[in-house]
């Protein structure tokens, strides 16, 4: 992906940032219909509903120019193709099984996932009896929900019982995942945090991609989800860029939530954070230090949990514009052979029915000042990141 830089040194003082705009897809991919995401594509379609979008600096590194790459794109309202767009643009077609945050992180970092994490049905009971009978063995409290739902929803439907009884609310969604929500004052965030990790231990076997603490605040009709979500995912199966980063000496940092979906040695350094503007802060202070180097890693997590999942199309529209802006003071702060990488990790339609994930393809823009922006295509997995990152840090390729 990246043809300017030779491969003969070791390690360079400069740095890469991979940006991933959590669920910002760009058309359904050719799969789509293997997963009921046919016609999908997150980003023409809030365009769309909100009479287009405003993002000059995208517009300008070439997001406009991606549709016309890919077989069916739709123009994005209110983003022109650039005539001489600054980065290098394209698209991503994921190749793992699966739409979830894991799995496309984890390609994103190498890692093919042929064996899909395992869903549960949406109906109750979701998750097995002998799994949920061990859970409430080995925490000591019951369980109530365990079914398919959306978090805030359960949350007001069965809050009021978790603080007359402290029972755990345990539910899943379309996506590989057991979701505990726990009232803050009923049952104390480290007893949540116990409790996920016995819930990790008993999904292993079971091939489940995370275990999510969802800790909430408030009363009956005005319950608050609270930052201090945690995620347990699926131990890695092989190392990633990350680990042969490490290996190589080169600083690894996470930014965001991305330090939950990896392994806890996966990063040198952690800025963890459960929102864009806290993200987009810990991103600023690393760029603006001179010293900093080697590999960020940041993840904005607010299109995908506030917004796609909300099917709420104009704050998501918001919500990108204000990383246009944020781009704005970026990009000037980059120095001459720095590299920025925007791209996503799935798909979030808004308006597509439901309020999951959507498979789709994935924007990618790549940033150097030392260069102009050219067309890299479709991209053939995810994984190319991780292999041009290898290229880009001159250690050996991955497998």
């Amino acid at each position: 992906m990246f043809q300017n830089h030779s491969r003969s040194v070791t390690v360079r003082p400069m740095k890469a940032i991979l940006m991933v705009l959590d669920s910002v897809g760009i058309g359904e991919a050719p799969d789509a219909g293997d997963y009921g995401d046919e016609g999908a594509n997150t980003l023409a379609h809030l365009a769309a509903a909100n009479g287009g979008l405003h993002v000059p600096r995208l517009q300008s590194m070439g997001l406009g120019n991606i549709p016309a790459l890919l077989p069916g794109g739709l123009p994005l309202e209110g983003v022109s193709p650039a005539d001489n767009p600054s980065s290098g643009f394209g698209a991503m077609r994921e190749v793992s099984r699966g739409k979830d945050t894991t799995t496309g992180h984890w390609e994103l970092a190498g890692l093919n996932i042929t064996n899909a994490f395992r869903v549960f049905p949406p109906t109750p009971p979701s998750f097995p009896a002998d799994l949920i009978d061990l859970f409430e063995e080995r925490t000591g409290r019951t369980v109530i929900g365990n079914r398919a739902a959306s978090g805030t929803v359960i949350i007001e439907e069965l809050g009021h019982r978790q603080l007359s009884d402290g029972t755990w609310i345990v539910y899943t969604s379309a996506d590989s995942v057991m979701q505990i929500a726990a009232h803050e004052d009923v049952i104390p965030l480290e007893e949540l945090y116990r409790a996920c990790e016995v819930a990790r231990e008993l999904c292993n076997p079971l091939h489940v991609g995370r275990v999510i603490a969802r800790p909430y605040v408030g009363e009956p009709g005005s319950f608050t989800r609270t930052d201090n979500r945690r995620d347990f995912s699926y131990p890695l199966p092989c190392p990633t860029i990350l680990e042969h980063l490490n290996d190589a000496g080169i600083p690894t940092t996470s930014v965001g939530k991305i330090d939950d979906i990896f392994d806890d040695d996966s990063f040198r350094a952690k800025r963890h954070s459960e929102n864009n503007a806290d993200a987009r802060l810990a991103l600023t202070d690393l760029v603006s230090n001179q010293r900093a180097s080697g590999l960020i890693f940041v993840n904005f997590i607010d299109f995908d949990t506030l917004y796609g999942h909300r099917r709420d199309a104009a704050g998501y529209a918001a919500e990108l514009e204000r990383t246009d802006q944020f781009l704005d003071k970026l990009l000037p702060m980059l120095d001459e052979d720095d590299i920025l990488i925007i791209t996503a990790d799935h798909g979030n339609d808004p308006t597509h029915k439901g309020t999951d994930h959507t498979r789709e393809y994935v924007p990618l823009l790549v940033h150097c000042q030392a260069t102009r922006g050219v067309s890299l295509g479709i991209r053939q997995g995810f994984f190319d990141v991780a292999q041009s990152l290898a290229e880009f840090f001159g250690i050996s390729p991955m497998p």
